[in-house]
Order: C-alpha cells, then sequence, then structure tokens
C-alpha cells in the first residue's frame, strides 16, 4: 500500500516560563519523536490517555500547530517545507474534525454559512444556486437535510453537531481527515452511528483517516492500524488484530483493562494505576517505567530500542 501521509520523527516542545518561585524556562516535550505512515483509502487508530500528546500530534501533522523538529510529507510533499501560501492550498486535502460539537462550530452562524465558509476560503462555492447545491448535497451524505442549512448549531444534539463538522470537512473534497476524538464528547449510541458514518463515508469517497482516541473498543471497530502513545511517544504500533488482541506492551494490555465492562477485550492485566508524569520532567529510561508492573532495574535508566515482531507489530518495551 503506497503511503499517503508519512510523519518522520516529529518533535512538538515548548517553552513553559518559570513560576514564581522558579527562574528561567522549562522545555515540555509534548510529541517527542514519532513516526509512522498511513497508506491511501486506511484508518490508522492512535490511542492514549487524555495528555499523552496524541492531539497535539493531529494538529502538528496540519501545523495548526508548528512541530519543533522532523518531517511530515503528504502525498511526497514536506507540509512543513510550504509557506503559508502554500500550506493554504495543499490544506484543502487535509482536513480535521475536532472532538468537541459544541465548541467548534460558530454559534452566530448558520449551518449554510459555517458548510459555506470551507467553500468559500478554497474558491469551491460558485454561484449562489450551485453553492446551495452543493451544501444540501453535504448535508444529506451526512445524515441530514437540506432544512437544517439555515439553522444555528444550538438548534442541534451533540450527534447532529458532529455530522455538522463532518460535512464541514467534506466540503472542500479532502484525501485525509484528522479525526480528533471525534466521538469522545457523546453518548455511547451516538458514538456507534457517527464511527458508522465515517465508515460509510470512506467506502464511498475513499478517504483516509488518522482517528485519535483513548476508547480502545471504539479505536478497534474502525481501525485497520493502531499507535499507541504514552507520553510523547509511539510504545507499540501495528495491525489493529495484533495490538488489541495480542498486546505486548504493558501499557497497552492496562488500556485494554480499562475498557468499560460489557466492551473489554481481555488482555490480562491490570487496570493502569498512577498518575501519567508530566511531560516537563518526563522519567529517564523507559517513560513508563514508574507505572509499570513490571519493570526492572534496567527500565529506570535505559530507554527501550523498537522490537519488531510479525506482520509489522512494533514495541518498545525491554521485556516484550
Amino acid at each position: 500500500m503506497e503511503a499517503l501521509l508519512e510523519v518522520k520523527d516529529v518533535r512538538v516542545h515548548f517553552a513553559q516560563r518559570g513560576g514564581f518561585l522558579r527562574k528561567g524556562a522549562a522545555t515540555v516535550k509534548a510529541v517527542d519523536g514519532v513516526s509512522f505512515e498511513i497508506g491511501e483509502g486506511e484508518t490508522v487508530g492512535l490511542v492514549g490517555e487524555s495528555g499523552c500528546g496524541k492531539s497535539t500530534l493531529g494538529r502538528a501533522i496540519l501545523r495548526l500547530i508548528e512541530p519543533t523538529a522532523g518531517e511530515v510529507r503528504f502525498s511526497g510533499t514536506n507540509l512543513l517545507a510550504l509557506d503559508r501560501r502554500e500550506l493554504r492550498a495543499k490544506r484543502r486535502e487535509l482536513q480535521i474534525v475536532f472532538q468537541d460539537p459544541y465548541s467548534s462550530l460558530n454559534p452566530r452562524m448558520t449551518v449554510a454559512q459555517i458548510i459555506g465558509e470551507a467553500l468559500d476560503i478554497h474558491g469551491l462555492a460558485g454561484d449562489g444556486a450551485a453553492r446551495r447545491k452543493r451544501i444540501a448535497e453535504l448535508l444529506e451524505q451526512v445524515g441530514l437535510n437540506a432544512a437544517h442549512a439555515e439553522r444555528y448549531p444550538h438548534e442541534f444534539s451533540g450527534g447532529q453537531r458532529q455530522r455538522i463538522g463532518i460535512a464541514r470537512a467534506l466540503a472542500v473534497s479532502p484525501k485525509l481527515i484528522i479525526c480528533d476524538e471525534p466521538v469522545s464528547a457523546l453518548d455511547v449510541s451516538v458514538q456507534a452511528q457517527v464511527v458508522n458514518l465515517l465508515q460509510d463515508l470512506q467506502a464511498q469517497l475513499g478517504l483516509t483517516y488518522l482517528f485519535i482516541a483513548h476508547d480502545l473498543a471504539v479505536v478497534e471497530h474502525i481501525s485497520q492500524r493502531v499507535l499507541v502513545m504514552y507520553l510523547g511517544r509511539i510504545v507499540e504500533s501495528g495491525p489493529a488484530e495484533a495490538v488489541i488482541r495480542n498486546p505486548r506492551h504493558p501499557y497497552t494490555k492496562a488500556l485494554i483493562a480499562a475498557v468499560p465492562k460489557g466492551r473489554r477485550i481481555e488482555a490480562g492485566a491490570e487496570v493502569l494505576g498512577g498518575e501519567l508524569p508530566s511531560p516537563l520532567n518526563p522519567p529517564a529510561g523507559c517513560p513508563f517505567h514508574t507505572r509499570c508492573p513490571i519493570a526492572e532495574a534496567r527500565c529506570r535508566v535505559e530507554v527501550p530500542a523498537v522490537k519488531e515482531f510479525e506482520s509489522g507489530h512494533r514495541v518498545a518495551c525491554h521485556l516484550a
């Protein structure tokens, strides 16, 4: 499968000023050397706890946040080398669906204005009749109807608002959509509807997704491959079946054990304890050793190399 997106050693570091009792600035390593590829028409799931850096990575790929280092190639073009004008033209092919459908839509704009704005920015609106027709088509494509075009966001449920966000992303006919926790703010029954919609759209339009989530049950349903992120790094990756049914990293096992009863995929591990360390002061050695139930002495001092198992299943763990 040909790679549509290639992410190579991407880092996003922020300088944080010292507080009242601290002098100078510290560095927050939100994303710390991440590499992966996504093939055309593929869905890759990116999972991890809140604060692990996964949403920051998604925004850095689109340069909504500027990466500190690394390379992001889309259809062979290094996005990080583009100037503002070139990037704006390229962004037509890359879109994002945000987590919170309540805050990602302008409450003062009608649905027609929200979707039409994307058409206007990229010069795709045409005349008034063509614009209205395109907006109606997009609304129907996501399970709404043309009559919704003149309503405001507050008149819709959370699931309907997320469908509007998806329609806005589709307006410019993208190749890749970054779905940044698109169902985490929705009820479980509505989550399934939105995930099914995304799969239907992928089949119809040949879309490629980076699907960011913290719920492995959702990720398993939609993804062909999975990346597991911890404290700014990928600690396990591979085909969804291999990673979720036969996890090799203790962090992945703990995430699976945390899936609510009734949706759980048994992994033979206890639910994760402790708190995620601060990216301001990450642990030496393996970043997970402070919470790992099987950590050894070397885990505290040596950064684990990535081991590759069958079918591209990769794990950064001394004990895998």
